[in-house]
């Protein structure tokens, strides 16, 4: 049977003296019929994923040993040393010094509780945007439906494609997901535009992401609507779930709304003054998640020094702005095993936040090709490569590097840019091999369809380009690392030597963990059954950890947390 918090419970009295307990290191004892001691790894391994029972370990002859049944009494340190009545006349139960008690652990008090409530959420999971719509709707619907949060992935799309995908995912209803909304420092137009179609649509949650430094547009969409209600709180109907690695950024998007954006959105008509009072008392973003070692834009930061960073900062600003609500601080980068995911929960994230092994997914609007690559990558399988939104700045991205060599091709365009001030000034021989290696075609017929992409676009670009030969190069430049992963996700075969897969460490991470199990075979992988392992795993692993962490020495067979079924798992969801 499972033992209710009432069973264990303290106690003055024990037939194990409290002094002997105490140098001990014991907490009390356990009675209870020994036939439900288990001492074998597996058997110990199942009691540990039973999330709803305690698990009472105790020691049976100097063998320790696990149940889940009996009684636990805590011996209460004020206990008196000769204190020996019995705990009870009953002959048939037994009576052991008990080691350690591990609670019951539900999925839903992984992370900040507030922030399941402020979403409606059921797990403090998100599976975070990757652009060109590989986190697409069908990855976004099937984590909504599952009551988790997904973001989908806007960033590259047209404005049509990204207004198709608001009408699909309407059918969501009240289930909670978000946009992406991406930092565009080479096409401003593009990024207010996107702005534009989230107000204009209702679009009342977006990630942020790839921020340098806050814009016009970001700031429009955060102070939109902003009012009072009856009680007097203030109420900002749009939400912001930022991404950063750095204490800069991070202090910008948990600090208010910037005095000079605001001024100049009433200027325009956007907002009022008295709006501009209100937005005084919020931040641009509530909730930030913490991006460390990630595929796609990311500074390599190591999540274990990056989150604590973070945090404190929270804790800071909390302080000097007294909001209403808590700021909250999220983790992402790395996360695709049980042990990650316990840990960024145990280091204080808020939650947690998955990417690269998303688009293993067969949701994903990646290929099956893409999907076979991703499944092969060991965890050094990655590579930093050139961006393209942010190409002329040198910013880089994390990408696959097993089976293609777009990174090395990327980083050859790069190096070009910088050392030449045009397209005429590349060698004849050096301009003949971009033709047959990279572009497949004579570079002046790649800037007629980069100038009919853009004019479309952003006509901006192609009037700059046309007065300015070195930035005619970066877009004729970025027309590969554009295209670059669109081949990737249409799975074009002639184009796999050129494919950019964003990818981090954490998939070949997720490799190791699912080997021999059916989540190692792409087909098998789906969105919501990884979520839900990880969430699962993550809290089977805190459990283990706090074994341990009374002195429990468990054998390596118990602490194995193998991927599950997920009618295995519906008994411990929330």
């Amino acid at each position: 049977m499972n033992v209710s918090p009432s069973a264990i419970r303290p106690t003055r009295r024990s037939d194990i003296a409290a002094d002997e307990l105490r140098r001990s290191g014991l907490l009390g004892s356990w009675r209870g019929h020994r036939r439900t001691l288990q001492a074998v790894p597996t058997a110990i391994e199942r009691l540990l994923g039973d999330l709803g029972s305690a698990v009472f370990f105790v020691d049976c002859d100097g063998q320790i040993a696990a149940t889940i049944d009996g009684e636990a009494r805590i011996v209460a340190p004020c206990a008196a040393a000769t204190t020996r009545e019995s705990l009870a006349s009953d002959p048939a139960l037994d009576e052991r010094p008990l080691v350690a008690v591990v609670p019951p652990l539900s999925l839903d008090r992984l992370g900040d509780r507030t922030f399941l409530i402020d979403h409606g959420l059921r797990a403090a999971y998100m599976a975070g945007s990757m652009a060109n719509g590989i986190a697409s709707c069908e990855l976004v619907e099937a984590i909504a439906r599952e009551g988790l949060l997904a973001s989908f992935g806007a960033a590259g799309l047209t404005v049509a494609d990204v207004s198709q995908a608001i009408d699909r995912l309407e059918s969501l209803g009240d289930r909670t997901y978000a946009f992406n909304l991406i930092h565009s420092p080479n096409e401003p137009a593009h990024e207010a535009a996107i702005v534009d179609l989230y107000l204009r649509r209702g679009v009342r949650l977006v990630e942020a992401s790839a921020y340098l430094g806050l814009t016009l547009p970001v700031v429009r969409y955060r102070v939109a609507g902003i009012h009072v209600d009856a009680a007097g709180s203030v109420v900002a109907p749009n939400r912001i779930i930022a991404k950063a690695s750095r204490v800069e950024v991070a202090t910008r998007w948990f600090s208010p709304p910037p005095a000079k954006l605001l001024a100049e959105l009433v200027r325009t008509g956007e907002i009022t003054h008295e709006q501009v009072s209100l937005a005084s008392r919020i931040p641009m973003a509530q909730d930030l998640t913490a991006e460390a070692d990630s595929g796609g834009h990311t500074d390599n930061r190591p999540a274990i020094t990056l989150l604590p960073t973070m945090l404190a900062l929270r804790d800071r600003l909390q302080h000097d702005f007294a909001y209403d609500a808590p700021l909250r601080v999220g983790m992402a980068g790395g996360i695709a095993t049980p042990a990650s995911a316990a840990a960024a929960f145990a280091m204080g994230a808020a939650y947690i936040v998955t990417g690269s092994i998303n688009q293993a997914c067969v949701e994903s609007g990646s290929s099956d090709l893409v999907r076979k690559m991703l499944a092969d990558a060991q965890q050094a399988d990655v590579i930093m490569a050139p961006a393209a939104d942010m190409f002329e700045m040198g910013v880089k991205l994390q990408v696959l590097r097993r089976g293609t060599m777009f990174a090395m091709r990327a980083q050859r365009l790069y190096e070009l840019y910088r050392t030449h001030a045009s397209l005429d000034e590349i060698s004849a021989a050096e301009r003949a091999t971009l033709e047959k290696t990279i572009f497949h075609a004579p570079l002046d017929e790649i800037w007629r369809q980069t100038q009919a992409f853009f004019s479309e676009r952003d006509p901006a670009q192609v009037e700059r380009a046309a007065a300015d030969p070195k930035h005619k190069m970066a877009l004729v430049f970025r027309w590969y690392l554009g295209l670059s992963s669109i081949w990737a996700n249409r799975g074009e075969s002639s184009r796999q030597v050129d494919y950019q897969v964003w990818c981090g460490p954490a998939m070949g991470a997720l490799n190791e963990w699912t080997k021999g199990t059916p989540l190692a075979l792409p087909e098998q992988r789906r969105a919501a059954v990884l979520a839900w392992n990880l969430m699962y795993g993550a809290a089977v692993a805190t459990r283990i950890a706090s074994a341990r962490n009374q002195g429990v020495a468990l054998p390596a067979e118990a602490t194995q947390i193998a991927p599950r079924e997920m009618a295995e798992l519906q008994e411990y969801l929330p």
